[in-house]
Protein backbone atom coordinates (compact mmCIF):
# COMPACT_ATOMS: atom_id res chain seq x y z
CA UNK A 1 0.00 0.00 0.00
CA UNK A 2 1.62 3.53 -0.86
CA UNK A 3 1.58 6.21 1.88
CA UNK A 4 1.31 9.70 1.51
CA UNK A 5 3.40 12.09 3.53
CA UNK A 6 1.16 14.07 5.19
CA UNK A 7 4.07 16.49 6.34
CA UNK A 8 7.29 17.47 4.70
CA UNK A 9 9.68 14.94 4.28
CA UNK A 10 13.20 14.68 6.25
CA UNK A 11 15.09 15.29 2.94
CA UNK A 12 13.75 19.53 3.10
CA UNK A 13 15.38 19.21 6.61
CA UNK A 14 18.29 17.81 5.30
CA UNK A 15 19.42 19.76 2.81
CA UNK A 16 17.83 22.86 4.17
CA UNK A 17 21.20 21.91 7.05
CA UNK A 18 23.72 22.07 3.96
CA UNK A 19 22.63 25.46 2.83
CA UNK A 20 22.95 26.41 5.90
CA UNK A 21 26.36 25.13 5.97
CA UNK A 22 27.23 26.52 3.09
CA UNK A 23 26.28 30.26 4.97
CA UNK A 24 28.86 28.99 7.41
CA UNK A 25 26.63 26.27 9.44
CA UNK A 26 30.10 23.69 10.18
CA UNK A 27 28.71 19.80 10.28
CA UNK A 28 26.33 19.55 7.56
CA UNK A 29 27.19 17.63 4.39
CA UNK A 30 27.74 19.85 0.92
CA UNK A 31 25.90 18.80 -1.87
CA UNK A 32 28.29 18.29 -4.98
CA UNK A 33 26.70 16.47 -8.35
CA UNK A 34 28.22 14.81 -11.40
CA UNK A 35 27.38 13.81 -15.00
CA UNK A 36 28.25 9.89 -15.97
CA UNK A 37 30.83 10.13 -17.84
CA UNK A 38 32.49 6.38 -18.29
CA UNK A 39 34.23 6.11 -21.50
CA UNK A 40 34.50 1.74 -20.93
CA UNK A 41 35.72 0.00 -23.73
CA UNK A 42 34.73 -3.53 -24.85
CA UNK A 43 36.34 -5.08 -27.50
CA UNK A 44 37.30 -2.18 -29.85
CA UNK A 45 34.14 -0.35 -29.02
CA UNK A 46 34.69 2.69 -26.59
CA UNK A 47 31.56 3.91 -25.19
CA UNK A 48 31.40 7.63 -24.17
CA UNK A 49 28.63 8.26 -21.89
CA UNK A 50 28.93 12.13 -22.02
CA UNK A 51 28.76 11.83 -26.07
CA UNK A 52 25.82 9.35 -26.02
CA UNK A 53 24.02 11.95 -22.78
CA UNK A 54 24.81 14.94 -25.90
CA UNK A 55 26.05 16.73 -22.95
CA UNK A 56 29.52 17.67 -25.31
CA UNK A 57 27.26 20.09 -27.25
CA UNK A 58 25.31 21.79 -24.58
CA UNK A 59 27.76 23.87 -22.48
CA UNK A 60 24.04 25.34 -21.08
CA UNK A 61 23.46 22.17 -19.03
CA UNK A 62 25.69 23.47 -16.38
CA UNK A 63 24.10 26.73 -15.88
CA UNK A 64 21.14 23.88 -15.01
CA UNK A 65 23.30 22.48 -12.64
CA UNK A 66 24.40 25.58 -11.18
CA UNK A 67 20.47 26.49 -10.65
CA UNK A 68 19.80 23.39 -8.79
CA UNK A 69 22.68 25.00 -6.10
CA UNK A 70 25.42 23.06 -6.71
CA UNK A 71 28.97 24.49 -6.35
CA UNK A 72 31.41 21.51 -6.98
CA UNK A 73 30.75 19.13 -9.87
CA UNK A 74 33.15 15.72 -10.39
CA UNK A 75 33.59 16.45 -14.02
CA UNK A 76 35.69 14.59 -16.80
CA UNK A 77 38.83 15.88 -18.60
CA UNK A 78 39.07 11.79 -19.76
CA UNK A 79 42.31 10.46 -21.78
CA UNK A 80 40.39 8.70 -23.93
CA UNK A 81 38.16 11.62 -24.86
CA UNK A 82 41.36 13.68 -25.29
CA UNK A 83 43.06 11.88 -26.84
CA UNK A 84 40.45 11.00 -29.71
CA UNK A 85 39.25 14.10 -30.24
CA UNK A 86 41.48 17.04 -28.67
CA UNK A 87 40.71 19.72 -25.69
CA UNK A 88 37.63 21.34 -27.47
CA UNK A 89 35.14 20.33 -25.37
CA UNK A 90 37.53 20.17 -22.25
CA UNK A 91 38.47 23.83 -22.89
CA UNK A 92 34.96 24.86 -23.39
CA UNK A 93 33.63 22.83 -20.17
CA UNK A 94 36.62 24.04 -18.24
CA UNK A 95 35.86 27.70 -19.02
CA UNK A 96 32.06 27.46 -18.25
CA UNK A 97 32.24 25.87 -14.94
CA UNK A 98 34.81 28.47 -14.13
CA UNK A 99 32.49 31.19 -15.56
CA UNK A 100 30.11 30.01 -13.41
CA UNK A 101 31.85 29.73 -9.97
CA UNK A 102 31.25 25.82 -10.06
CA UNK A 103 34.71 23.91 -8.70
CA UNK A 104 35.62 21.14 -11.21
CA UNK A 105 36.83 17.64 -9.58
CA UNK A 106 38.71 16.59 -12.49
CA UNK A 107 39.02 12.61 -13.11
CA UNK A 108 40.87 11.13 -15.67
CA UNK A 109 39.99 8.26 -15.87
CA UNK A 110 36.17 6.60 -15.19
CA UNK A 111 36.21 2.85 -15.81
CA UNK A 112 38.59 3.00 -18.37
CA UNK A 113 41.95 1.35 -20.00
CA UNK A 114 43.16 4.37 -22.10
CA UNK A 115 43.22 5.23 -25.43
CA UNK A 116 43.54 2.33 -27.90
CA UNK A 117 47.53 2.15 -27.58
CA UNK A 118 47.43 1.55 -24.00
CA UNK A 119 45.44 -0.74 -21.29
CA UNK A 120 45.23 -1.85 -17.53
CA UNK A 121 47.90 -4.14 -17.85
CA UNK A 122 50.72 -2.32 -19.66
CA UNK A 123 53.72 -1.23 -17.97
CA UNK A 124 53.59 2.17 -19.14
CA UNK A 125 49.99 3.38 -18.87
CA UNK A 126 51.17 4.52 -15.21
CA UNK A 127 53.64 6.96 -16.89
CA UNK A 128 51.41 7.88 -20.06
CA UNK A 129 48.29 8.36 -17.17
CA UNK A 130 50.56 11.02 -15.29
CA UNK A 131 51.77 12.51 -18.85
CA UNK A 132 48.06 13.30 -19.10
CA UNK A 133 47.69 14.33 -15.61
CA UNK A 134 50.20 16.91 -16.20
CA UNK A 135 48.95 18.25 -19.26
CA UNK A 136 45.68 18.82 -17.68
CA UNK A 137 47.19 20.51 -14.45
CA UNK A 138 49.01 22.95 -17.00
CA UNK A 139 46.06 23.88 -19.22
CA UNK A 140 43.88 24.46 -15.76
CA UNK A 141 46.72 25.46 -13.08
CA UNK A 142 43.56 27.13 -11.19
CA UNK A 143 41.88 23.35 -10.64
CA UNK A 144 43.22 22.02 -7.29
CA UNK A 145 40.73 18.99 -6.70
CA UNK A 146 41.24 15.68 -8.65
CA UNK A 147 40.75 11.99 -9.04
CA UNK A 148 42.61 10.90 -11.15
CA UNK A 149 41.15 7.24 -11.60
CA UNK A 150 37.63 6.31 -10.66
CA UNK A 151 37.14 3.06 -8.42
CA UNK A 152 40.14 1.48 -9.36
CA UNK A 153 39.41 -1.65 -7.64
CA UNK A 154 35.58 -2.07 -9.57
CA UNK A 155 37.67 -1.37 -12.45
CA UNK A 156 39.92 -3.58 -12.07
CA UNK A 157 37.58 -6.62 -11.33
CA UNK A 158 35.41 -5.91 -13.96
CA UNK A 159 38.18 -5.91 -16.21
CA UNK A 160 40.92 -8.43 -14.84
CA UNK A 161 38.35 -10.88 -12.82
CA UNK A 162 35.48 -10.56 -14.48
CA UNK A 163 36.05 -9.94 -18.29
CA UNK A 164 32.97 -7.98 -18.77
CA UNK A 165 35.77 -5.12 -19.83
CA UNK A 166 38.71 -4.74 -21.97
CA UNK A 167 41.20 -6.13 -22.35
CA UNK A 168 38.72 -8.79 -20.57
CA UNK A 169 40.44 -11.23 -18.44
CA UNK A 170 39.18 -13.90 -16.17
CA UNK A 171 41.91 -14.45 -13.64
CA UNK A 172 43.54 -13.30 -10.54
CA UNK A 173 46.78 -12.10 -12.00
CA UNK A 174 45.14 -9.81 -14.33
CA UNK A 175 42.97 -8.50 -11.71
CA UNK A 176 45.85 -7.77 -9.50
CA UNK A 177 48.05 -5.89 -12.26
CA UNK A 178 44.93 -3.76 -13.91
CA UNK A 179 44.76 -2.59 -9.94
CA UNK A 180 47.90 -1.90 -8.97
CA UNK A 181 48.32 -0.13 -12.81
CA UNK A 182 45.66 1.95 -12.01
CA UNK A 183 46.91 2.95 -8.36
CA UNK A 184 50.23 3.46 -9.58
CA UNK A 185 49.06 5.43 -12.02
CA UNK A 186 46.73 7.64 -9.98
CA UNK A 187 50.22 7.93 -7.41
CA UNK A 188 52.31 9.41 -10.33
CA UNK A 189 49.08 11.38 -11.35
CA UNK A 190 49.40 13.39 -8.95
CA UNK A 191 52.42 13.75 -8.62
CA UNK A 192 52.52 15.30 -12.12
CA UNK A 193 49.72 17.63 -11.10
CA UNK A 194 51.33 18.88 -7.98
CA UNK A 195 54.53 19.84 -9.64
CA UNK A 196 51.85 22.20 -11.60
CA UNK A 197 49.83 22.94 -8.34
CA UNK A 198 51.14 22.25 -4.98
CA UNK A 199 47.64 22.59 -3.38
CA UNK A 200 46.13 19.93 -5.49
CA UNK A 201 43.76 17.28 -4.04
CA UNK A 202 43.27 13.63 -4.11
CA UNK A 203 39.21 13.05 -4.21
CA UNK A 204 39.40 9.07 -4.45
CA UNK A 205 36.39 7.27 -5.35
CA UNK A 206 35.80 3.35 -4.89
CA UNK A 207 32.30 1.23 -4.07
CA UNK A 208 33.46 -0.30 -0.54
CA UNK A 209 29.54 -2.08 -0.01
CA UNK A 210 29.49 -4.89 2.63
CA UNK A 211 29.35 -8.64 1.40
CA UNK A 212 27.52 -11.26 3.69
CA UNK A 213 27.33 -14.94 2.63
CA UNK A 214 25.53 -18.17 3.53
CA UNK A 215 28.02 -20.32 5.90
CA UNK A 216 29.48 -22.30 3.75
CA UNK A 217 31.09 -19.28 1.29
CA UNK A 218 31.80 -17.36 4.87
CA UNK A 219 35.44 -17.58 3.54
CA UNK A 220 35.11 -15.76 0.20
CA UNK A 221 32.90 -13.20 1.97
CA UNK A 222 35.33 -12.57 4.31
CA UNK A 223 38.05 -12.00 1.42
CA UNK A 224 36.02 -9.51 -0.44
CA UNK A 225 34.84 -7.85 2.61
CA UNK A 226 39.02 -6.94 3.13
CA UNK A 227 39.57 -6.54 -0.50
CA UNK A 228 36.63 -3.79 -0.61
CA UNK A 229 39.44 -1.66 1.35
CA UNK A 230 42.73 -2.06 -0.88
CA UNK A 231 42.35 0.84 -2.69
CA UNK A 232 42.35 3.40 0.06
CA UNK A 233 44.87 1.07 2.05
CA UNK A 234 47.62 1.24 -0.96
CA UNK A 235 47.25 4.56 -1.30
CA UNK A 236 47.53 5.15 2.40
CA UNK A 237 51.01 2.94 2.69
CA UNK A 238 49.21 0.41 5.32
CA UNK A 239 49.91 -2.80 2.57
CA UNK A 240 53.16 -4.56 3.87
CA UNK A 241 53.30 -8.11 4.87
CA UNK A 242 51.34 -7.92 7.79
CA UNK A 243 48.20 -7.44 5.54
CA UNK A 244 45.74 -9.54 5.51
CA UNK A 245 46.05 -10.06 1.52
CA UNK A 246 49.39 -9.73 1.25
CA UNK A 247 49.85 -13.84 0.50
CA UNK A 248 46.99 -13.35 -1.68
CA UNK A 249 48.77 -10.30 -3.89
CA UNK A 250 51.97 -12.27 -4.16
CA UNK A 251 50.00 -15.54 -4.88
CA UNK A 252 48.31 -13.71 -7.68
CA UNK A 253 51.54 -12.30 -9.36
CA UNK A 254 52.71 -8.84 -7.67
CA UNK A 255 56.37 -8.21 -6.34
CA UNK A 256 57.15 -7.14 -2.83
CA UNK A 257 59.03 -4.16 -4.46
CA UNK A 258 55.77 -3.72 -6.06
CA UNK A 259 53.42 -4.32 -3.51
CA UNK A 260 56.01 -2.01 -1.26
CA UNK A 261 56.07 0.91 -3.46
CA UNK A 262 53.31 2.52 -2.58
CA UNK A 263 54.50 2.28 1.28
CA UNK A 264 57.56 4.45 0.31
CA UNK A 265 55.42 6.63 -1.90
CA UNK A 266 51.63 7.04 0.04
CA UNK A 267 49.04 9.25 -1.47
CA UNK A 268 46.35 9.56 1.15
CA UNK A 269 43.14 10.97 -0.15
CA UNK A 270 42.20 14.53 0.95
CA UNK A 271 38.55 12.76 1.05
CA UNK A 272 37.74 9.26 0.38
CA UNK A 273 34.65 9.10 -2.26
CA UNK A 274 32.12 6.71 -1.59
CA UNK A 275 30.39 5.37 -4.13
CA UNK A 276 26.74 3.53 -2.86
CA UNK A 277 24.50 2.12 -4.80
CA UNK A 278 21.60 0.08 -3.86
CA UNK A 279 23.24 -3.07 -5.37
CA UNK A 280 26.31 -1.98 -3.74
CA UNK A 281 25.68 -4.57 -0.55
CA UNK A 282 26.30 -7.97 -1.58
CA UNK A 283 24.99 -11.76 -0.56
CA UNK A 284 27.11 -15.19 -1.70
CA UNK A 285 25.21 -18.67 -1.72
CA UNK A 286 26.84 -21.49 -2.47
CA UNK A 287 23.21 -23.15 -3.33
CA UNK A 288 22.39 -22.45 -6.66
CA UNK A 289 19.04 -23.82 -7.27
CA UNK A 290 17.11 -21.14 -5.30
CA UNK A 291 18.46 -18.62 -7.59
CA UNK A 292 17.17 -19.93 -11.50
CA UNK A 293 17.70 -16.29 -13.39
CA UNK A 294 21.12 -15.21 -11.26
CA UNK A 295 24.57 -15.88 -12.58
CA UNK A 296 26.56 -18.28 -11.10
CA UNK A 297 30.54 -17.44 -10.57
CA UNK A 298 32.93 -19.25 -8.48
CA UNK A 299 36.26 -19.13 -6.85
CA UNK A 300 38.20 -22.97 -8.31
CA UNK A 301 36.91 -24.01 -4.77
CA UNK A 302 32.95 -23.44 -4.56
CA UNK A 303 30.55 -22.43 -7.19
CA UNK A 304 28.35 -20.07 -5.51
CA UNK A 305 25.99 -16.30 -6.31
CA UNK A 306 26.72 -13.34 -6.15
CA UNK A 307 23.61 -11.32 -6.14
CA UNK A 308 22.25 -8.15 -4.58
CA UNK A 309 22.02 -8.31 -0.44
CA UNK A 310 19.09 -6.12 -0.81
CA UNK A 311 16.85 -8.84 -2.80
CA UNK A 312 17.86 -11.74 -0.12
CA UNK A 313 18.87 -10.68 2.99
CA UNK A 314 15.86 -10.13 5.53
CA UNK A 315 17.92 -7.38 7.49
CA UNK A 316 18.70 -5.01 3.76
CA UNK A 317 21.91 -2.97 3.22
CA UNK A 318 24.50 -1.94 5.15
CA UNK A 319 22.94 2.02 4.69
CA UNK A 320 24.84 5.02 3.81
CA UNK A 321 25.55 6.17 7.96
CA UNK A 322 27.08 2.73 9.50
CA UNK A 323 29.57 2.92 5.89
CA UNK A 324 30.99 5.99 6.46
CA UNK A 325 31.61 5.61 10.01
CA UNK A 326 33.18 2.61 9.05
CA UNK A 327 35.62 4.14 6.39
CA UNK A 328 35.78 7.14 8.66
CA UNK A 329 36.99 4.70 11.77
CA UNK A 330 39.41 2.89 9.81
CA UNK A 331 41.33 5.79 8.19
CA UNK A 332 40.24 9.02 10.10
CA UNK A 333 40.00 11.08 6.68
CA UNK A 334 36.66 13.00 5.49
CA UNK A 335 34.76 11.25 3.45
CA UNK A 336 32.00 11.82 1.20
CA UNK A 337 29.40 10.05 -0.78
CA UNK A 338 30.76 10.82 -4.21
CA UNK A 339 27.91 9.05 -6.47
CA UNK A 340 24.45 8.63 -5.23
CA UNK A 341 21.55 7.31 -7.79
CA UNK A 342 19.23 4.67 -8.05
CA UNK A 343 17.70 3.03 -11.57
CA UNK A 344 13.82 3.65 -10.85
CA UNK A 345 11.02 6.10 -11.27
CA UNK A 346 11.62 9.51 -10.40
CA UNK A 347 9.51 8.93 -6.91
CA UNK A 348 11.94 5.95 -5.61
CA UNK A 349 15.01 8.20 -6.76
CA UNK A 350 14.25 10.79 -4.60
CA UNK A 351 13.37 8.07 -1.73
CA UNK A 352 16.64 6.96 -2.58
CA UNK A 353 18.47 10.39 -2.28
CA UNK A 354 16.56 10.97 1.09
CA UNK A 355 17.91 7.99 2.78
CA UNK A 356 21.44 8.31 1.65
CA UNK A 357 21.59 11.82 2.61
CA UNK A 358 19.61 11.39 5.70
CA UNK A 359 22.55 8.64 6.54
CA UNK A 360 25.43 11.14 5.64
CA UNK A 361 23.69 13.61 7.93
CA UNK A 362 23.42 11.13 10.67
CA UNK A 363 27.15 10.15 10.75
CA UNK A 364 27.91 13.86 10.93
CA UNK A 365 25.99 13.80 13.62
CA UNK A 366 27.75 11.11 15.50
CA UNK A 367 31.06 12.56 14.69
CA UNK A 368 31.87 11.36 11.46
CA UNK A 369 33.90 14.33 9.13
CA UNK A 370 31.58 14.03 6.28
CA UNK A 371 32.28 16.35 3.16
CA UNK A 372 29.55 16.13 1.14
CA UNK A 373 26.82 13.89 -0.84
CA UNK A 374 26.45 13.74 -4.49
CA UNK A 375 23.81 13.18 -7.17
CA UNK A 376 25.01 11.16 -10.08
CA UNK A 377 23.89 10.44 -13.28
CA UNK A 378 22.78 14.16 -13.46
CA UNK A 379 21.82 13.44 -17.02
CA UNK A 380 20.85 10.31 -16.77
CA UNK A 381 22.99 7.47 -18.32
CA UNK A 382 23.39 4.24 -20.91
CA UNK A 383 23.31 0.64 -20.72
CA UNK A 384 24.29 0.31 -17.32
CA UNK A 385 21.93 -2.14 -16.66
CA UNK A 386 24.18 -4.38 -18.41
CA UNK A 387 27.18 -2.91 -16.96
CA UNK A 388 28.36 -1.31 -20.45
CA UNK A 389 28.71 -4.83 -21.78
CA UNK A 390 26.07 -4.46 -24.94
CA UNK A 391 25.18 -1.30 -26.45
CA UNK A 392 21.37 -1.52 -26.41
CA UNK A 393 20.99 2.02 -25.54
CA UNK A 394 18.69 1.63 -22.40
CA UNK A 395 18.74 4.71 -21.08
CA UNK A 396 17.81 5.78 -16.87
CA UNK A 397 16.99 9.08 -16.60
CA UNK A 398 19.19 10.80 -13.77
CA UNK A 399 18.33 14.43 -12.04
CA UNK A 400 17.48 15.31 -15.35
CA UNK A 401 15.58 13.11 -18.09
CA UNK A 402 16.54 13.76 -21.75
CA UNK A 403 13.86 13.81 -23.58
CA UNK A 404 13.35 12.40 -27.51
CA UNK A 405 14.94 15.20 -28.73
CA UNK A 406 18.03 14.89 -26.60
CA UNK A 407 17.10 17.83 -23.81
CA UNK A 408 17.34 17.85 -20.45
CA UNK A 409 13.95 17.85 -18.85
CA UNK A 410 12.95 18.60 -15.10
CA UNK A 411 11.97 15.53 -12.98
CA UNK A 412 10.09 14.70 -9.61
CA UNK A 413 14.72 14.54 -8.47
CA UNK A 414 15.02 17.39 -10.04
CA UNK A 415 12.36 19.67 -8.45
CA UNK A 416 13.26 17.99 -5.06
CA UNK A 417 17.03 19.06 -5.30
CA UNK A 418 15.55 22.75 -6.41
CA UNK A 419 13.08 23.06 -3.42
CA UNK A 420 15.49 21.54 -0.69
CA UNK A 421 18.34 23.67 -1.72
CA UNK A 422 16.24 26.89 -1.08
CA UNK A 423 14.59 25.58 1.68
CA UNK A 424 11.05 24.46 0.90
CA UNK A 425 8.75 21.74 0.83
CA UNK A 426 9.44 18.68 -1.61
CA UNK A 427 7.12 17.79 -4.08
CA UNK A 428 4.75 15.08 -2.17
CA UNK A 429 6.09 10.92 -2.31
CA UNK A 430 3.58 8.89 -3.16
CA UNK A 431 5.72 5.18 -2.74
CA UNK A 432 7.50 3.70 -0.19
CA UNK A 433 10.80 2.93 -0.61
CA UNK A 434 10.72 -0.58 -2.41
CA UNK A 435 14.10 -1.80 -0.56
CA UNK A 436 12.64 -1.40 2.73
CA UNK A 437 9.54 -3.54 1.90
CA UNK A 438 9.27 -7.26 2.20
CA UNK A 439 8.54 -7.98 -1.49
CA UNK A 440 11.99 -6.94 -2.21
CA UNK A 441 12.99 -10.25 -1.18
CA UNK A 442 13.29 -11.94 -4.75
CA UNK A 443 15.12 -15.48 -2.75
CA UNK A 444 14.06 -17.62 0.24
CA UNK A 445 17.19 -17.00 2.99
CA UNK A 446 17.81 -19.32 5.82
CA UNK A 447 18.28 -18.05 9.07
CA UNK A 448 21.79 -19.59 9.57
CA UNK A 449 23.33 -16.81 6.95
CA UNK A 450 26.86 -15.63 8.49
CA UNK A 451 27.50 -12.31 8.08
CA UNK A 452 31.16 -11.71 6.87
Amino acid sequence: MARIRSQPPALVLALTESVNKQNGRPGIPEMWGGVECTINRVGDDYSDQVVRAGHHRRLSDFSLFSDLGMRTLRHGVLWEQVAESGWDWADASMAELRRLGITPIVGLVHHGSGPPSTNLLDPAFPSRLAGHAAEVAQRYPWVRDYTPVNEPLTTARFSGLYGHWYPHCRDDRSFARAFLTQLKGTVLAMRAIRREQPAAQLIQTEDVGCTWSTPGVGYQARFDDQRRWLTYDFLTGRVDRHHPLFSYLRSAGCTDTEIYWFAENPCPPAVLGINYYLTSDRFLDERIDPYPHAMVGGNGRHRYVDIEAVRVRPEGICGAAALLEQVWRRYGIPVAITEVHNGADAEQQVLWFEEVWQGACQAARRGVDVTAVTPWALLGSYDWCSLVTRRENIYEPGVFRLSTDGRPESTLLTEAIRCAAAGVPLPPVFQPPWWRQPERLLYAMDADCAAA
